[in-house]
């Protein structure tokens, strides 16, 4: 009688106890403890426990969207593992807390049939400020009385994507301030990237989200990236939708789970959150400049759109909105984005919003939106699929993001009138060239199949797996994937080669999630021994004190001293006093770098040292291997 009782206990609380959940816990409680550094004193986590590391974000103590959706997800599966969901609901309300900007407080000014000046981008750095050109036709913004009418105000419910979290910066645009300084406390919304596709991060200069003209230049730091007649103080955020969209998910598993267990009712607000920001999330889903979608070239030539006309239906790269920081200049804007990158699809997201009760936005045409979404999505990845199995790049609306003139060849196949891009938006490096892009992208194709049960996914995936499955390397209790991809041709003849391979943890543990996700459902062996495999090796070879990590060499580091565009005569200054001028460098305008614990290994690589190496503790990948554990562990109940 003990026994049954002990597991009546058990079945009541969620317990599900076996080797990968185990090994979910195991990596939960090292992610979770306070002394191994994820989290901010707010709760926020870090981009990395380490500082010291450049990549999108270029420090790591900052933090992206992207964390704070993989937070979001940890704490449902933790749900689904251990029967308690308060840690979902306190992650989306950090989320909300921290990351949707609450400073919008001109968007009620917004005319949206007038959403946004037309402003090209640019091939280099070195040709900003682009102008700004009122002569170009812009179209009509369908989205905005629809969520005024659902939500009773004119605010995004959308978020940010990047925070300096300990406000190393010194803006101090924490929640409802602008530039209030270094002694500001709080994560600080800023952004540091607006000069085209040859702008990596070492070729940024960050600004602030607010520019009241407290530090940069005269005009604070708008005219480094825009040319106009005059200045005003404002507000500007952008989103990165794939980040929203995996929250969504997130919420999606959250109430899948809770569901089973009887504790929907514990989660019900934050699942009207989580379907508020779905609705939101539709900007995503149109050109840049609500342009019709198709054979859009010119920029001069190509007419704004009406209704739905500029909505490719597909998850882009961002969307962004402003307005005037001053209340006695009332005036906002908003833009979308006309290019869509494989890697940021999310089937399962728009699956959950088309069908999900509990999920389905208020917006009148939202639920209509997503169901086309979903269709199109699908399409995309049959149209970006080689015949060797991986996905190739992505598709434009806004060729060279100034609507230019397609190369001949990409006029001949195009998508829904939208042409191929390996590369969309960024360039330094290459947008498809991390192989990364394809488990985050196919792990989310794999989950919708294992939701829906779609026999297309299933034919999608399935040359996806054979590919995955003939490409990993393994030795013993280590492995080897693709690190960097190359390709050539347009589709349907795109070739994908591999030019490296690599020990990314973060992207072998959404491998392995993939193919577990796509075995349970398609009942294929070799993926189901393919991801277990993947999953021991690294457990058993790269687990540490705090989590998971490898050596990883960074010969990029050279970059810290790469010159900093900044035109001729202009002068500004950093919170801290860093002079940004024609001479800047990375280093230059970050010179707090200086300061930094790892600080003297980069410093020995630039007077002529070995490359450095680091292990690097990432939110992201953390998350993403203990997912992959509990997410085997539910699914294979092993």
């Amino acid at each position: 009688m003990k026994v049954l009782a002990i597991f009546a206990i058990a079945l009541v609380a969620g317990i599900n106890a076996g080797t990968y959940t185990d090994r979910f816990l195991e990596q939960y409680n090292k992610i979770k403890s306070a002394g191994n550094g994820y989290f901010s004193k707010e709760g926020v986590p870090y981009h990395s426990v380490e500082t010291l590391i450049v990549e999108a974000p270029d420090q790591g103590h900052e933090t992206t969207s992207e964390a704070v959706s993989y937070y979001v997800w940890l704490e449902a599966l933790y749900g689904a593992i251990e029967g308690d969901f308060s840690g979902f609901n306190n992650a989306w309300d950090i989320l909300e807390k921290y990351t949707i900007p609450s400073l919008q407080s001109s968007n009620s000014e917004y005319d949206p049939s007038k959403p946004a000046t037309y402003q090209a981008e640019l091939d280099d750095p070195s040709q900003y400020p682009s102008q700004i050109d009122s002569s170009v036709p812009v179209g009509q913004d369908p989205l905005y009385d629809e969520l005024k009418n659902a939500y009773g105000n004119s605010d995004f419910y959308s978020m940010h994507w990047l925070l300096d979290v300990d406000n190393v910066y010194g803006f101090g645009n924490v929640q409802g301030q602008c530039e209030a300084g270094p002694s500001a406390s709080g994560p600080s919304l800023y952004n540091n990237y607006q000069r085209g596709p040859q702008e990596s991060v070492w070729r940024t200069i960050p600004q602030p989200s607010c520019d009241q003209f407290t530090y940069g230049g005269t005009n604070g730091f708008l005219d480094l990236f825009t040319k106009d007649n005059e200045y005003a103080h404002q507000y500007k955020y952008t989103a990165a939708p794939d980040a929203d969209a995996r929250a969504v998910q997130a919420a999606y598993w959250a109430n899948v789970w809770a569901s089973e267990k009887g504790s929907q009712g514990s989660i019900s607000s934050t699942l009207t959150k989580a379907s508020k920001l779905g609705d939101y999330l539709r900007y995503s889903l149109f050109d840049k400049y609500f342009k019709k979608i198709g054979d859009c070239y010119p920029a001069s030539g190509c007419a704004g759109g009406s209704g739905k006309e500029s909505a490719h239906y597909l998850i882009n790269w961002y969307f962004a909105w402003g307005g005037s920081y001053n209340a006695q200049y009332g005036w906002s804007w908003r833009i979308g984005d006309g290019a869509s990158h494989f890697g940021y699809q999310n089937p399962l997201a728009a699956y959950a919003l088309a069908n999900d009760a509990s999920l389905k936005p208020k917006g009148a045409t939202a639920v209509d939106d997503w169901t086309k979404s979903l269709e199109r999505q699908i399409e995309l990845y049959e149209y970006l699929q080689t015949a060797a199995g991986p996905f190739s790049g992505g598709v434009t609306n806004s060729w060279k993001g100034h609507y230019d003139t397609p190369d001949s060849d990409l006029l001949n196949d195009t998508f829904h009138g939208m042409f191929y891009d390996w590369e969309p938006v960024y360039h330094d490096p290459p947008s498809n060239r991390w192989y990364g892009m394809q488990p985050w992208s196919a792990d989310r194709l794999a989950q919708y199949y294992y939701a829906s049960g779609d026999s297309k996914a299933q034919s999608i995936l399935k040359k996806w797996v054979d590919w995955v499955d003939g490409v990993i390397q393994f030795n013993g209790d280590d492995f080897e994937i693709p690190g960097n991809l190359g390709w050539t041709g347009d589709p349907p003849n795109v070739q994908v080669t591999i030019d490296t391979y690599s020990r990314d943890l973060g992207a072998a543990s959404a491998t392995a999630r993939t193919l577990a996700y796509y075995a349970a459902k398609s009942g294929d062996s070799n993926a189901k021994a393919t991801a277990k495999k993947l999953l021991d090796a690294i457990y058993t070879t790269y687990k540490d004190d705090i989590g998971f990590s490898v050596e990883e060499e960074r010969d990029d580091y050279s970059r810290f001293n790469e010159k900093v565009y900044v035109p001729s005569g202009w002068t500004g200054t950093y919170p801290n006093g860093d002079v940004i001028d024609s001479s800047a460098t990375f280093l230059g305008i970050r010179s707090w770098y200086k300061n930094d614990p790892n600080w003297s290994k980069v410093e020995s690589y630039l007077n002529g040292g070995a490359v450095p190496t680091f292990r690097y503790h990432r939110f992201w990948a953390q998350a993403d291997i203990a997912l992959s554990f509990g997410t085997y562990g539910l699914l294979f109940n092993e």
